[in-house]
C-alpha cells in the first residue's frame, strides 16, 4: 500500500513540474511510470491511464488560484479589480479556442487511451513537437500582433485551438502545441502562455471527467487514496511551478525546451527501441 501511494506521489510530482512547461506532462508520466514505477501492475491499466489524466485536475486547481481574477473576468456582468481593459479577452474567444480539441477528444478518447499511452508514441511526440517549437521561435513574426492575452483575435483563437488538437497525441504537449501556434500567429510568448493556461481549465477538466466516466467500473474504494495523493501532489507542486514558468518563458522562449525534448527523445529511443 505504501509503495502504491509513493507511486501516486511521484507521478503527481512529475505532473506538477512538467504541466506548464512545453515538454508534455503526460509523456513524462508515461516514461517515468514505464521505466520505474509500473503503476499498471499495481492498480491495473485502466486505472493507471485514467489516473494520468485525472491528476491534472490538481494542476488545474493551481491555475484557477493563480488566474482567478482573469477567469472571473470572463464571466459576463462580473467585475474584478484591475479589470479596466479597453480590449479584453472574452469567454467566446476561449470557447472558440476550445472547440476543435473538445470535438476530436470526444471522438477519439477511447482510441487514445487504448493505443497512444505508450513510450514509443511519446518519443515520437517529443521529437516532432520539439521541431514545431523551434519553428515557432525561428519563423514567428518579430513584431508581436498581440502583446497581451486581451489582444487575441477570434481568428487567432480558432487556429490556436487547431494546434491544441495535436496534443491529443501524448508527448506533443498541450502547452507546447498551443504556445507554438500562438507564437507563429504573432502572439508574445507570455500572451500565448496565458491563453494556453486559461484554455487548460475547461479542456483538462472535461478530459478528466470523460476519462473517469469511461473507466468508472474499474475504480474501487482502494483506488481513492491513490488518486487523492496524486491530486494533492500535483496541486502543491503546480502552485509553486506555474509562476516560475511564466517568468521563464518570457526570458528563454521555446527553443531551450525543444532542445531538452530532442535530447530526451534520443535517450528514450535507445532505452526503449534500440
Amino acid at each position: 500500500m505504501l509503495w502504491t501511494l509513493f507511486v501516486a506521489f511521484v507521478l503527481g510530482l512529475v505532473e506538477g513540474l512538467t504541466e506548464f512547461a512545453p515538454v508534455s506532462s503526460t509523456g513524462h508520466m508515461i516514461i517515468v511510470d514505464d521505466l520505474w514505477l509500473q503503476s499498471k501492475e499495481l492498480v491495473g491499466k485502466e486505472v493507471a491511464n485514467t489516473f494520468k489524466v485525472v491528476i491534472q485536475l490538481g494542476s488545474i486547481l493551481a491555475v484557477v488560484i493563480v488566474f482567478w481574477k482573469r477567469l472571473l473576468s470572463l464571466i459576463p456582468f462580473t467585475k474584478t479589480e484591475g479589470n479596466v481593459h479597453k480590449e479584453k479577452l472574452s469567454l467566446m474567444k476561449v470557447i472558440v479556442g476550445l472547440l476543435p480539441a473538445m470535438v476530436l477528444g470526444l471522438l477519439f478518447d477511447d482510441f487514445i487511451d487504448e493505443h497512444l499511452f505508450t513510450a514509443n508514441t511519446v518519443i515520437l511526440g517529443l521529437f516532432v513537437g520539439a521541431l514545431l517549437m523551434i519553428a515557432a521561435d525561428k519563423f514567428g513574426p518579430k513584431k508581436y500582433k498581440a502583446e497581451t492575452v486581451d489582444q487575441i483575435t477570434y481568428k487567432q483563437a480558432i487556429i490556436i485551438g487547431l494546434f491544441q488538437c495535436i496534443a491529443l497525441w501524448p508527448g506533443f504537449s498541450r502547452s507546447g502545441s498551443t504556445m507554438s501556434g500562438g507564437v507563429l500567429l504573432g502572439l508574445s510568448h507570455r500572451a500565448a502562455a496565458d491563453f494556453t493556461f486559461i484554455m487548460a481549465v475547461p479542456i483538462m477538466a472535461g478530459a478528466s471527467l470523460i476519462s473517469l466516466l469511461n473507466n468508472w467500473e474499474h475504480f474501487s474504494l482502494e483506488t481513492i487514496p491513490f488518486l487523492a495523493v496524486g491530486f494533492v501532489s500535483a496541486f502543491v507542486v503546480s502552485l509553486i511551478s506555474i509562476r516560475f514558468f511564466l517568468d521563464l518563458i518570457e526570458k528563454i522562449k521555446l527553443t531551450p525546451f525543444a532542445i531538452y525534448r530532442i535530447v530526451l527523445a534520443a535517450i528514450l529511443f535507445f532505452v526503449f527501441i534500440v
